[in-house]
């Protein structure tokens, strides 16, 4: 009798859905990796409210959380191919693809929060922005995504030394991996859905990533030690794909542009709150934090890596004028 509960409900809610998807025109699939909730989650649900309104239901945004059409890596050919429509991923995974992007996953390039949005939201954002295009991607918006701090299952690191020899997960980035180096770790690359599982089992000492993250994934249950050296501010960023952009009509890409654009003042407010509420329950559940860090010497390190990977002189003008953004 459950079961046919359970199955009844089930045939109900896909046939509510089926209808109303019907009585859209277009449909959108958005893939993100993170979770039910989650702001950037949230911010794209949004934005499809937002473009429903706007073109009278004709274009619709169905947003896939939780990897569930696949890893950030995968998605993005995935995306590129029009196999999906609309991606959120964190601007690492870019990296190896679109050169502009290393910019703004070059450690501490952002000396603050409000030097990032003022970056991002200015025409270097846009520029930036810009260059997906050549790469059958549109750059619809930036999301916050914290700063990203290391944490691991052995010791509270404080210094360089500490983090010498330890092995940490690192996004499949370039930057990231010749980062960890840099500071005296040992990068591993991996997709985020593994890094429980390999922190449990000891095959990495720990990862780098910001407050939800480190909370939502459960990451503080198998590595409780969380050093903010805060070393990297790396934005996420809401792509299109290029082939599905084509598809849309003048009217409907602006106003699919417009609610990318109101989407960003929400996600982060959105965040902001989530950020302290991920911060308290991982204190409430005995992660140690440590607070106090020579940061000058983790900067310092940084130097071979901007030294390889800030080369031609596209690069360089482009952390020049973020340097000169006040």
């Amino acid at each position: 009798m459950k079961n046919l509960k359970t199955f009844t409900t089930t045939l109900l809610a896909g046939v509510a859905f089926a209808g109303a998807a019907a009585a859209c025109e277009i449909t959108l699939r958005s893939s993100d990796t993170h979770p039910e909730g989650y702001p950037t989650v949230a911010a794209v649900e949004h934005l499809g409210e937002l473009v429903k309104e706007r073109t009278d239901g004709r274009v619709c945004v169905e947003v896939y959380h939780s990897a569930q059409l696949g890893e950030e890596k995968d998605t993005i050919e995935q995306t590129q191919f029009g196999v999906i429509d609309m991606n959120r991923v964190s601007m690492g995974p870019f990296n190896n693809i679109i050169e502009e992007t290393k910019v703004f996953s070059l450690p501490y390039i952002f000396r603050s929060t409000e030097h990032m949005h003022q970056v991002l939201d200015g025409e270097i954002g846009q520029d930036v922005l810009a260059a997906f295009e050549d790469h059958d991607l549109i750059g619809l918006a930036y999301y916050d995504a914290g700063a990203r701090s290391f944490y691991n299952s052995q010791k509270p690191v404080k210094t360089l030394e500490d983090l010498k020899g330890m092995k940490f997960r690192v996004m499949q980035s370039d930057v990231f991996v010749d980062m960890v180096s840099a500071l005296g770790g040992n990068a591993t690359p991996m997709p985020y859905g593994e890094v429980y599982s390999s922190i449990q089992t000891g095959v990495i000492d720990g990862a780098e990533n910001n407050w939800p993250s480190y909370e939502s994934s459960g990451h503080f249950e198998v590595a409780k030690y969380y050093t903010l050296d805060q070393h990297l501010m790396v934005p996420e960023v809401l792509v299109m794909s290029k082939k599905s952009w084509e598809k849309l009509s003048a009217e409907d890409q602006e106003a699919l542009r417009e609610a990318a654009r109101e989407s960003v003042p929400f996600m982060r407010k959105m965040w902001a709150e989530r950020e302290e509420a991920s911060r308290e329950q991982v204190l409430k559940a005995g992660a140690e934090i440590v607070e106090e860090v020579d940061k000058t010497a983790f900067i310092d390190a940084m130097k071979p890596v901007y030294e390889k990977h800030v080369t031609s002189d596209n690069l360089k003008q482009i952390v020049e004028r973020i340097q000169a953004v006040k």
